[in-house]
């Protein structure tokens, strides 16, 4: 499309991951590319807190029992029939420390846990930041929140699952392509992990062949992070407005300069 495009000279994303743009080829052609960053933050980070207590608090699992009349049933005031935990003091590994790490780290203290983070640029003296090794040995909850790139990609392997405590929480709102689908599926079904939560996937809209769908202990959005009225609202004002300032020769953040 480039390529054969001769009067190309401005690519604007309505997102923050710029994996699907050959940014080599646009800046071969002197084409700006440009992506939006920071609009999703706010809803990213609350998807990924609400995963992480969905599966502590078993909510899901005690409405689907109150509706099918298990409460009705009950020969006591409070079925505990579903195992729940306090997420006060437990490990949480975010993997990427942009916008949306950061802002779910300051969500997790909040709610008393711990966090360990891995990222390309570390910080001397904080020992929160920690290697990839280190983190997937230590966190009983990891969040990856690193962009698509050659170096991220299936990024999470049999060996990076093989490393992680038993019984850890796996999210992932990033990309698909950082997870192997196929470790992640053996990962659940042989116990290795307590579950999974993933808003993207390989390939989407889901294949009909997808292997994760049936998958044990797994909670699949279909890439709604993003979602909310006013995170689409703030995406478009920032798409238009890095667009005017491209046209009015102002500074923009040019991926391929």
């Amino acid at each position: 499309v480039i390529e054969s495009s001769d009067t190309l000279k401005y690519i604007g994303l309505f997102a923050t991951g710029y994996n699907n743009i050959d940014i080599t080829a646009a800046k071969e052609k002197g084409i700006a590319v440009c992506n939006t960053v920071g609009y999703s933050t706010n809803a990213v980070a609350q998807q990924v807190i609400a995963y992480i207590l969905n599966h502590y608090t078993k909510i899901a699992e005690y409405d689907r029992f109150v509706k099918a009349d298990g409460w009705k049933k009950a020969q006591v005031f409070a079925p505990l029939i579903f195992k729940t935990e306090e997420v006060w003091g437990k490990t949480l590994g975010i993997i990427g420390y942009g916008s949306i790490g950061k802002a779910v780290e300051k969500a997790a203290e909040g709610l008393g846990m711990k966090v360990l983070i891995n990222t390309r640029t570390v910080p001397s003296n904080d020992p929160k930041f920690v290697s990839f090794d280190e983190l997937l040995q230590n966190s009983d909850v990891i969040t990856i929140h690193c962009p698509l790139t050659d170096k991220t990609e299936n990024l999470m392997d049999s060996a990076a699952f093989s490393k992680m405590r038993d019984g850890a929480y796996l999210i992932n709102t990033s990309r698909g392509g950082v997870i192997v689908e196929e470790a992640l599926l053996e990962a659940l079904k042989s116990g290795k992990l307590s579950g999974a939560a993933v808003d993207v996937l390989r390939e989407e809209p889901m294949a009909d062949n997808c292997i994760l769908q049936d998958a044990p202990n797994i909670l699949i959005t279909p890439h709604t992070a993003w979602g909310p009225y006013e995170t689409r609202k703030r995406l478009v004002d920032i798409v238009v407005l890095t667009l005017e300032n491209f046209i009015a020769g102002k500074e923009v953040n040019n991926l391929a300069k």
